[in-house]
């Protein structure tokens, strides 16, 4: 099984290390390609507007100066362009947890999503801060991979991704969640306001908003949080509804 990881937080960062241990538990053909800085809230940028870098660090080891996304994209298109791409997508370990409307602001599940763009499955990887990395985390976290690569025909299918939270303390029970509501980026903090220039930042944090079932509930419980996530899903709108938009457009309507 040839896997590919990525991460949000950086070559360099813990969580990538931890993933990568982890899986080299399930095989010796890991790939990594992750950026070469840390990318907060990168949500799913792509970089067309510029020449990017790979630097290789070591064997099947790439730094590169992009984005997230970029970095499954360099792998498909650069690395992977004769063909043996990953059978599977790895990304995180996130530096604090993915819940709720972090799914469309973050570059952990930017990843995942990217790589279901190209038909190979992929989890992404989050888990709650103050977490170790001592062997029983390594151990808990390969059996999980383990677990959802051999039940993939439970997850798998076209357009999907997982997105697995894990809580600080590892192993731990599973809780399949819904998706629920936690929004970041909810407030602001107003530096000078002089009239005709007003200089704020976005406040961070999140107001912890929590739900039965969602993810924020069964990791608050100390549970792993598993989403699966689908953006392919195209089935057309009503068709009565097309009826009412011509009629509400036609002359006279």
């Amino acid at each position: 099984m040839r896997i590919l990881i990525a991460n949000d937080d950086g070559i360099d960062a813990p969580g990538i290390a931890l993933l990568r241990r982890a899986a080299a538990r399930l095989t010796s053909d890991i790939w990594v390609v992750a950026p070469e800085r840390k990318w907060t809230a990168a949500s799913h940028h792509l970089s067309f507007d510029r020449d990017l870098t790979l630097t290789r660090r070591a064997e099947q080891v790439y730094a590169l100066d992009g984005t997230p996304a970029d970095c499954v994209v360099a792998a498909m298109t650069v690395l992977f362009r004769d063909g043996g791409r990953p059978d599977l997508v790895l990304s995180g370990v996130n530096d604090g947890r993915n819940a709720a409307e972090d799914a469309a602001y973050s570059g952990t599940l930017s990843i995942a999503r990217e790589a279901s763009f190209w038909h190979i499955p992929a989890v992404g990887f989050s888990r709650s801060k103050g977490g170790s990395a001592g062997e029983q985390d390594v151990a808990a976290l390969a059996a999980l991979i383990d677990a959802l690569w051999q039940r993939g025909a439970a997850w798998q299918r076209e357009g999907t991704f997982l997105s697995v939270n894990l809580p600080k303390e590892l192993p731990a029970q599973i809780g399949l969640a819904r998706i629920g509501r936690d929004k970041i980026a909810g407030a602001a903090d107003i530096g000078a306001d002089d009239g005709g220039r007003i200089v704020w930042r976005i406040r961070r944090g999140r107001p912890h908003t929590s739900r039965p079932g969602d993810e924020n509930s069964f990791i608050d419980a100390g549970r792993i949080a598993i989403v699966r996530h689908c953006w392919s899903d195209g089935a057309p709108l009503d068709g009565g509804l097309a009826a009412e938009l011509n009629a509400a457009l036609a002359p006279g309507g």
